[in-house]
């Protein structure tokens, strides 16, 4: 059985406490989030559970201003690093969309069993592999 992997980056590059956005389909634009939190990776799809927008002001802000919550910054909703659960705002009790990654031996982040076609539309595939 084939299991498709999209490369994202070095776990290195991912800092405690801080976010990035990425475009592993070559959308346009970043369609997942990913950032660590307490020492794990955690990667969600970048869309807000409200209305269905991205949350980011801009490139690789996430975060709200004291680092403790990923933001919508369309709606000002909380949500929890940890686990994606909305907090505050206008989604309170809905989640973020989790998205299953794997870091490899050599500290490679990978997104693994995803349809591209399932997350925000994206049809083209960036560095994907198959194992």
């Amino acid at each position: 059985m084939l299991q498709h992997l999209t490369f994202l980056c070095h776990e290195s590059e991912l800092e405690e406490g801080y976010s990035h956005g990425f475009d592993p389909w070559r959308d346009g634009r970043d369609t997942v989030l990913a950032l660590r939190w307490q020492g794990q990776v955690r990667v969600y799809r970048n869309l807000c559970p409200h209305l269905n927008v991205t949350m980011q002001y801009r490139k690789d802000r996430f975060m709200s201003g004291d680092g403790q919550h990923i933001v919508c910054f369309a709606h000002g909703a909380l949500f929890r690093p940890d686990n994606g659960s909305c907090v505050l705002g206008p989604c309170l009790g809905q989640s973020l969309q989790a998205l299953p990654a794997w870091i490899d031996e050599r500290g490679g982040m990978w997104l693994s069993g995803i349809n591209p076609a399932t997350v925000s539309g994206a049809t083209s595939c960036g560095s994907m592999a198959s194992i």
